[in-house]
């Protein structure tokens, strides 16, 4: 969401207006509106709080000039000092902690920092929705404590839910992976905890971005302002989707941001049917929509969408937009109503809706803020960061380990060496999107809280351009009695508008690896901060190398993180939320691809653990422990489900046993499936252990993919047992996608997996 610098005259102008308004409107943090002092507002029934917020809304909007409507339609909104309204700035970020990366946000004085969480790709390889929540609840508690100091505004424009459907994508770090029902959970949970809503009122507004099928950001000559994603409906439906779905639904989010690409031909901004007909039609949202940045002038200028500047202001807002992230609506949308192209109505439309997330926010509610008592003492709290600490625990994932114990020993190795350009790094450890952190513990640091260590870089930076500082990683290892290598990428390598070339190690990173793993005296150990996989297959196969941690970009406590793991103060209980392919695998997909499913016939392999089948490095939900967990399950499930269905349907469907039941013509409260599984813990360590739940359809039509239907987080204690119980969403988790795009249900023979276990469970006809 970076707005781009462009050199045409029209762009100028655009630019300078922008920065007009910022200077205009300033960052004053008395009541927003409807002060009680202000004798010309105070008793305007847009400032009565008993009325109703759709009538107050109503009412604002009646009070309003066409000029001044035309203002609020901006990330920028400017004041309206006759109506005692401030300006205000929309775009603030809150990925994984308060950010500045948004003008609404602002580091200094009583808030010099916030706490900095594990960037998304590594917490949400906790599978752990009720620590998603928290998160969500404490950042909120920073945002609005900023706000209240005049720090921040109350919108963030977060979470990032769009599938990591390809490992090179420089944002993928941003997001919760690359299964859509993971990806879902994830953002209707962080969206919860943002918002923590209590009744129609709201603590922040979240916004799910970037919808949608967004996901390529600068590759081999194109990028995401270029780009027309060619999308069949079918993996619109299961994949693409199914995350803005839930936070719409499931999360009450308070708004939705479209993204700068085309979807089969039409910008995201500006088609009707995927802002007006789904977002607010299907799915309902209750919200607004809002451009990522600059993505009314891209459609224009770069896309050549519209004939004229005006066609795309009345474009966008007729699909449904109501905010642009931008100045083109500010400018272009009079000339449209003028030309006859938009209604002033169309515009009322678009405030309605955010006037309301304001008015549920409590800014025009005057000096009676909700979270008023938030300030500086309620930011980087001990609980706070403790918190930050538990989710960098939770999140790391052991690759390899060759024995059942932690890889290090403060008896065995009270010397370590630590080497590597990531193993004294503070800023590569937020990854992007973050703000300034509370503090840092590096991982070196980390190790050091427990054993001396010896500390050699190695290479200056992750681009490892040389190696003439082996040598002395080399003799450092010869002299403890472990090696800790820390490696991997940073934003140098991955980020917004920089997608990868390649799955490797950057530089010479790999000889490196390899030859201080030769020279260690003792056991060497793997770790790798990286928000997208890497090819090591090499240090896979090493025996050399004992044991390998992905530990992602583990946000301000990542280096104690990392030493307690190494050590075993923590037992690690982390899986992967996406796939690590090998090198050879990025020849046979090109990124501007987005078909999901696998093409034998265009030698095609599909993408993601749902239909690749090829060779991997390690598996999507790869992760391993330093204890053992058997499953089994409890209380004999179903076995048989009967799917209530209309008598008359049948005779208009008469291929209805092969091609399944739409979901829209049952009833779905009626069909669930309780699953409860023992956990036994066999090792001699305390643990905690993520259950997976996968289902394959019947034989036959359906391909026999594997999709992830449910997860639970549970710790046993060794040598005990825990339950734990799964709700399986028939309509949901067991349906499928057809070609197009409409939901069926699959009659026959459902499999069950968790682990090893395998369960039947058959639908059948019920009329």
């Amino acid at each position: 969401m970076i707005i781009m610098a462009k050199t045409s005259a029209l762009s100028f102008f655009l630019i300078c207006f922008v920065l007009f308004l910022c200077f205009r409107t300033g960052e004053s943090r008395g009541p927003f509106a409807c002060d009680p002092s202000n004798a010309l507002t105070k008793s305007l029934p847009f400032c009565t709080v008993s009325l109703h917020i759709r009538d107050r809304v109503r009412d604002l909007i009646g009070r309003l000039t066409l000029q001044e409507k035309i203002g609020l339609l901006v990330n920028n909104a400017a004041p309206v000092p006759r109506l005692g309204i401030l300006g205000y700035e929309w775009w603030s970020e809150a990925l994984h902690g308060v950010s500045n990366v948004g003008p609404g946000t602002k580091f200094g004085g009583e808030f010099p920092g916030a706490t900095s969480f594990p960037q998304v790709i590594t917490t949400a390889a906790s599978f752990n929705d009720s620590l998603w929540e928290r998160i969500g609840q404490v950042v909120s508690d920073e945002g609005r404590a900023m706000y209240n100091g005049g720090k921040a505004g109350l919108t963030f424009w977060s979470p990032n839910v769009n599938i990591f459907r390809d490992p090179r994508w420089g944002r993928g770090q941003e997001t919760p992976g690359e299964d859509p029902v993971l990806a879902a959970r994830y953002g209707a949970r962080y969206v919860k905890g943002l918002q923590s809503a209590r009744g129609n009122r709201l603590k922040v507004a979240a916004c799910c971005k970037h919808y949608t099928a967004y996901d390529l950001d600068n590759w081999n000559h194109v990028d995401r302002f270029h780009f027309n994603a060619q999308v069949s409906k079918q993996d619109l439906e299961d994949t693409y989707n199914v995350p803005f779905k839930a936070c719409v639904q499931e999360g009450k989010v308070a708004s939705v941001m479209c993204s700068y690409n085309q979807v089969n031909g039409i910008p995201t901004c500006a088609d009707p049917n995927l802002l007006k007909n789904t977002i607010r039609g299907q799915w309902r949202l209750d919200g607004y929509i809002v451009s990522d940045c600059d993505s009314v002038g891209v459609l224009y200028e770069q896309q050549h969408f519209t004939a004229t500047p005006e066609d795309a202001a009345a474009a966008t807002i007729k699909a449904g937009l109501d905010l642009d992230c931008g100045p083109y609506l500010a400018v272009f949308t009079e000339g449209a109503i003028k030309q006859g192209k938009l209604t002033e109505a169309d515009v009322n439309t678009a405030l309605l809706n955010t006037l309301t997330v304001q008015m549920r926010l409590g800014m025009f509610d005057g000096p009676r803020q909700p979270y008023a008592n938030l300030g500086p003492r309620d930011v980087c709290t001990p609980d706070h960061q403790q918190l930050a600490l538990e989710a960098a625990r939770q999140g790391i994932v052991l690759l390899k380990n060759q024995k059942t114990s932690p890889p290090l020993s403060t008896r065995l190795h009270p010397t370590v060496a630590v080497i590597g350009p990531n193993s004294d790094v503070t800023v590569t450890m937020i990854g992007n999107y973050a703000g300034v952190a509370c503090d840092y513990t590096t991982p070196v640091q980390g190790i050091a809280r427990y054993v001396h260590t010896i500390h050699e870089a190695g290479c200056s930076d992750v681009a490892c351009k040389s190696n003439q500082q082996f040598g002395a990683a080399e003799e450092a290892a010869r002299r403890a009695d472990a090696t800790v290598l820390v490696m991997g990428l940073d934003q140098s390598v991955e980020a917004e508008a920089r997608d990868r070339a390649s799955l490797l190690l950057p530089g010479h990173q790999q000889e490196l690896i390899s030859r201080v793993s030769l020279a260690s005296k003792g056991p060497t150990i793997l770790v790798l901060m990286s928000g997208g996989p890497v090819d090591i297959d090499f240090a896979k196969a090493d025996p050399r190398i004992s044991a390998i941690i992905w530990a992602g970009y583990p946000g301000q406590e990542g280096g104690t993180a990392i030493a307690d793991v190494l050590f075993g103060m923590i037992n690690p209980g982390g899986k992967l939320p996406m796939t690590w392919y090998p090198e050879s695998y990025l020849a046979k997909v090109p990124m501007t691809s987005m078909d999901m499913r696998a093409n034998p016939s265009k030698e095609y392999p599909g993408r993601t653990y749902r239909f690749y089948k090829g060779p991997v490095i390690y598996p999507f939900g790869h992760g391993l422990s330093y204890t053992t967990f058997v499953h089994k399950l409890a209380n004999s499930p179903a076995t048989a489900i009967s799917v209530p269905f209309a008598a008359n349907k049948i005779m208009k469907n008469t291929t209805m046993l092969t091609s399944g039941i739409k979901v829209i013509h049952t009833n779905c409260n009626a069909l669930a499936l309780g699953i409860h599984i023992d956990v036994h813990n066999t090792g001699t360590m305390d643990g905690t252990h993520t259950v997976l739940a996968f289902a394959t359809p019947p034989a036959g039509k359906w391909t026999k993919d594997k999709q992830l239907v449910g997860f639970e987080k549970v710790h046993v204690v060794a040598g005990a047992r825990e339950r734990v119980k799964m709700h399986i969403d028939v309509c949901k988790h067991l349906s499928v996608a057809d070609e197009f795009g409409v939901r069926r249900i699959p009659i026959g023979d459902h499999t069950l997996h968790v682990g090893d276990l395998k369960h039947s469970v058959s639908l059948q006809l019920a009329f």
